[in-house]
């Protein structure tokens, strides 16, 4: 344990599994669907990382995309379906950090699921348009950081121990397994 986690007064650990992991996942989808979707490219290296949004979370704690079948996002995926996300909810809690396989696929129907009107921005063809393809990320393994109570009771309790000068920062971290 290190050394700030040993003066913490409160145990700030807390590894999920299973339903426990997707129901966390979910709760960081729902209050942050933008993240940084990390490829590799084609000889095994990094690839890049792009903005993006996940556009829901399904019972087995998959994260659905919807990507253009001519983004170079789908052509790295092609060569190594490997993927990493980053999740930042906000500068002090709502962290989360997924790594797990991508899959891109075309399904007409779960379009339509995903589908909102300002997508037609990236694809002028609307919900049809023959450049729409999904990408469903599986992960395999993830880790978060977030507060136990929100944001002000995290606040309140850093400046009471901030004044008696003891570690009672509201933190919870761990593992996320499915």
């Amino acid at each position: 344990m290190d050394s700030i986690n040993a003066n913490q007064v409160e145990s700030n650990h807390q590894d999920l599994i299973g339903e426990d992991a997707v129901r966390k996942i979910r709760e960081f989808v729902d209050s942050t669907p933008g993240c940084f979707f990390c490829t590799n490219d084609a000889h095994g290296g990094p690839g890049d990382a792009r903005p993006m949004t996940a556009l829901q979370v399904d019972n087995l704690g998959n994260l659905w995309f919807i990507s253009a079948s001519d983004s170079l996002k789908n052509v790295e995926l092609a060569a190594d379906p490997s993927a990493t996300l980053y999740f930042q909810g906000s500068a002090h809690s709502e962290f989360m950090h997924l790594e797990g396989i991508a899959t891109v696929l075309r399904d007409p129907v779960k379009v339509k699921e995903l589908w909102s009107f300002t997508m037609k921005t990236w694809f002028t063809g609307g919900e049809d348009d023959p450049r729409i393809t999904l990408i469903k990320f599986a992960p395999t393994y993830g880790y978060y950081w977030d507060t136990k109570h929100g944001k002000a009771v995290a606040s309140v309790k850093m400046l009471i121990g901030a004044v008696i000068g003891k570690t009672m920062d509201d933190s919870i971290e761990g593992r996320l397994d499915l």
